[in-house]
């Protein structure tokens, strides 16, 4: 796995506040063993040209600044950027109703408590996407290194691992099928539909004739006996991500 590393941004008008807090969450996430980058900005406006250029995983706004305040920036941010965890950062909660529109998940009471300060670091990794796994193959004579969230599907034939991936390229690799497949049968999103065929149910759209019907718009057909195996992998999948 890739070592965990997050960009936040902090906007606020007071370069005292903004050092303040960076102080506090970068030792709160070096205790963690958590790599950030932080960026800072004096006004809203900075941070969303910034913020349009490269996604942030955490914004804590102030609220109360020159120019678009923090409610009207967070709401100006979600146009773009449904993702990206806002927090709140005043002296008042009077603006909750408006928070609780553009989804931030939390308010940060100035002066900042070191208490509030841990549980809200804690909260903020807990939502962020984990990074993906990967795996590293031979494609070419060079080293390709391949996540898995990236693999559709893979056919092994003529002695090779064909990869069909989400960049609607097939890479191919040599390597014996057991190998290829090892890492990938413990994780969930990966199903052996019959000799020599894998796929990622991550990107399967739907299940048809004994065959997945995949959101490029291909088909991966299932073997007879895996057939029912298939199906019941396929809902137990869509109910667990629906969760």
């Amino acid at each position: 796995m890739e070592a965990l590393s997050v960009r936040i941004a902090i906007v606020d008008d007071l370069a005292d506040e903004r050092s303040l807090l960076r102080n506090r969450l970068e030792s709160a996430l070096n205790r963690r063993s958590v790599q950030a980058n932080f960026f800072e900005y004096e006004n809203g406006e900075a941070f969303l040209s910034a913020a349009k250029d490269e996604r942030f995983a955490a914004a804590f706004l102030d609220i109360y600044m020159p120019g678009i305040n923090g409610v009207e920036t967070a709401k100006a941010l979600r146009a773009f950027d449904p993702e990206c965890l806002l927090v709140f950062t005043t002296t008042s909660t009077d603006h909750a109703l408006e928070g609780f529109q553009v989804r931030a998940m939390h308010y940060l009471v100035k002066p900042f408590a070191a208490e509030d300060i841990e549980r809200l670091t804690d909260e903020i990794l807990a939502r962020l996407p984990q990074p993906d796994r990967y795996m590293e193959i031979k494609v070419n004579g060079g080293d390709v290194r391949l996540s898995y969230r990236n693999i559709v599907c893979a056919e092994h034939f003529a002695h090779m691992i064909h990869i069909r991936t989400t960049a609607r390229k097939t890479l191919a690799t040599r390597m014996p099928f057991k190998d290829f497949t090892a890492p990938l049968r413990e994780d969930a999103r990966f199903f052996v539909c019959g000799r020599g065929t894998i796929v990622n149910l991550e990107h399967a759209a739907d299940f048809e004739d004994a065959a997945f019907l995949m959101d490029d718009d291909s088909r991966v057909l299932i073997s007879r006996e895996q057939t029912k195996a298939a199906r019941q992998a396929f809902m137990e999948f869509l109910l667990q991500r629906r969760r």
